[in-house]
């Protein structure tokens, strides 16, 4: 009969090594020895309880494993099951593989259980001194410094990939928590919110097909490049005054979308100049294709109307912001915008100074106080 066992695990120190080490046994019963990496016996001592630990919880296997992952690894890896996609949108893809890149040839060699929070603020400083390169036929080009948001977007796609690797369990805890950005992103998530009167004044200098598709996007709150930039003519419904959303960004974009006066009027102008094609913004280089982008002539558009630039995408923002003053509850707007998280409503909508002037003037001087049968008033 076997002696029964008296330690879970132990940790001791081999002769001629300064280094301990610690022995356990996995759910199977088969013994393993590791070298803990510490001269420390508390920090040896909290290593052999993390390798019970993930035995318990049947992760063992998957622990170990990820102490042997390079980041290189485990972004090729993410790559290919957690951003291609479907998984993800073409455009997060391309971020993605653009970011994969820049990592790989600073930390690409590092292993995942090695990388620390200083490694990546010094990643984070380098980045910022270094210059843009583009690639042209006569070899690279460099311009101006590399951008702050540009850095602040890097890091945020590697705190991505580390955290799936947390939730996988190929990683006790995501490093990127202990970092602090160098550099104030300014201008972040603050979205621009147009006045009616500076919308109109936009849509007299647009082209006609931009002056319709901003009149739809304010009036829908639709996503400009996922979901209007590609709209086939089989997915508007003028009788219903509803329009099909059957690809989006997120599973809850997926929906119909109801329909104001002012966005039917801009759908039957586009049908009217659009021809005869199944998109609804047809490209002018394809004639089966649709257009890929608003930028240039979003860029012309506010220079002529002497409007100061702000991303088109900001018009979205600004239907939210118009549901939020016209007092639809928080929920219905997050249902409108067709968004799966709450939090996300936050961002877009925007409540500017004249709404407070407003929410100011219907201040109760007298709450909190009641009248006695006397007529006096008598204070709380």
């Amino acid at each position: 009969m076997a002696r029964p066992k008296r330690h879970d695990g132990v940790v001791f120190r081999r002769k001629g090594s300064k280094l301990w080490w610690m022995r356990y046994c996995d759910r199977t019963g088969q013994r393993h020895r590791e070298s803990t990496l510490t001269e420390n016996w508390q920090e040896a001592q909290k290593r052999l309880r993390e390798r019970l630990l993930a035995r318990d919880h049947n992760v063992l296997e998957v622990v170990r494993k990820g102490e042997g992952l390079t980041l290189g690894q485990w972004v090729e890896h993410f790559l290919t099951i957690y951003s291609t996609p479907p998984v993800r949108a073409e455009k997060t893809h391309a971020v993605n593989v653009r970011v994969a890149k820049i990592l790989n040839v600073t930390l690409g060699s590092r292993k995942l259980g090695e990388i620390t929070a200083d490694e990546i603020e010094v990643f984070l400083r380098l980045r910022l001194r270094q210059r843009r390169r583009f690639k042209t036929s006569k070899g690279y080009r460099e311009t101006g410094v590399v951008k702050p948001s540009t850095v602040h977007q890097e890091f945020r796609v590697l705190r991505r990939i580390l955290n799936v690797a947390v939730r996988k369990r190929l990683l006790p805890s995501n490093p990127c928590c202990g970092v602090e950005f160098p550099v104030t992103v300014k201008g972040m998530f603050r979205p621009h919110y147009v006045p009616w009167s500076e919308q109109q004044r936009i849509e007299s200098h647009a082209p006609a097909y931009l002056c319709n598709a901003i009149r739809i996007v304010t009036e829908t709150g639709m996503r400009i490049y996922k979901e209007l930039i590609c709209m086939r003519r089989d997915q508007l419904d003028l009788k219903n005054a509803v329009v099909s959303i059957s690809d989006s960004k997120t599973p809850s974009g997926e929906a119909e979308v109801p329909l104001t006066e002012l966005a039917l009027d801009a759908f039957r102008q586009q049908l009217a100049i659009s021809g005869g094609g199944q998109y609804l913004f047809p490209s002018d280089a394809n004639d089966r294709g649709h257009q890929k982008s608003f930028k240039t002539a979003w860029r012309a558009t506010l220079r002529r109307a002497k409007v100061p630039y702000f991303r088109i995408y900001d018009l979205r923002s600004t239907y939210a912001t118009r549901l939020s003053a016209g007092g639809v509850a928080d929920e219905w707007v997050t249902q409108l915008l067709r968004q799966g998280d709450a939090q996300v409503f936050k961002k877009y909508s925007q409540m500017k100074l004249q709404m407070k002037r407003e929410a100011l003037g219907r201040l109760n001087r007298e709450a909190n106080e009641m009248q006695d049968s006397i007529g006096t008033l008598v204070a709380n």
